[in-house]
């Protein structure tokens, strides 16, 4: 599946739990190893000024988000600290709708077709599919049917070495990846080798 102009997901690292001193090193091995974008989910211990961190170390263009957004509110602080996505377990289409008016790229989480059309009409381009392991291959495939041509379709949540190359093959245009790349307290080593290694099988198998 083709992605509408604009939204390339690619691969998000997930650093939940990650804290601002280890922030900045650790979203680098993934950034080094090809990773796409980084996530800090707004659960992790001071997360914004992880953020911002990551966001004053590297170049303008790199992708930066936060993660677990539940409110507007949530939203304007996250664009305030540098986050260039915004990321959610749900949908809600004030969250998505003031992500959207900011400019930021909208990653909302839906579990159902209803859900991801809410999504759609709120004004995303791209759909978190939460959790992966619940939704499924197949679900994913029949929500590609159904959904407007060019919709991004992320899995998250169980997403990891072992699948990750049959959600590629199935059309999956992105993937988020947390507990399978970063655990707090993971060296920038051990999830610079973990990164590469996942890296390599998305570009061997993605349709990108």
């Amino acid at each position: 599946m083709k992605t509408r102009p604009g939204t390339t997901p690619g691969l998000i690292a997930i650093l939940r739990g990650v804290t601002p001193d280890d922030a900045v090193a650790v979203a680098e091995a993934a950034f080094q190893a090809g990773f796409d974008a980084v996530e800090v989910p707004l659960n992790s211990p001071d997360p914004l000024e992880s953020v911002r961190r990551i966001r004053a170390a590297g170049p303008r263009e790199r992708r930066v988000g936060a993660g677990t957004v539940l409110t507007p509110d949530d939203v304007r602080r996250a664009a305030d600290a540098g986050a260039s996505l915004v990321v959610s377990p749900n949908t809600r289409p004030d969250v998505i709708a003031e992500t959207v008016r900011l400019g930021l790229e909208s990653y909302p989480g839906a579990a159902t077709p209803t859900e991801a059309f809410a999504a759609l009409d709120a004004g995303a381009r791209a759909i978190k599919i939460f959790p992966g392991s619940a939704v499924g291959i197949g679900g994913m495939r029949a929500w590609a049917s159904v959904l407007p041509s060019g919709t991004a379709l992320v899995p998250v949540g169980g997403v990891d070495a072992g699948n990750l190359a049959d959600w590629a093959q199935a059309g999956a245009s992105g993937a988020g990846i947390g507990t399978s790349l970063y655990r707090p307290g993971d060296t920038p080593d051990v999830v610079g080798a973990r990164a590469a290694g996942l890296v390599r099988i998305w570009h061997e198998n993605s349709n990108d």
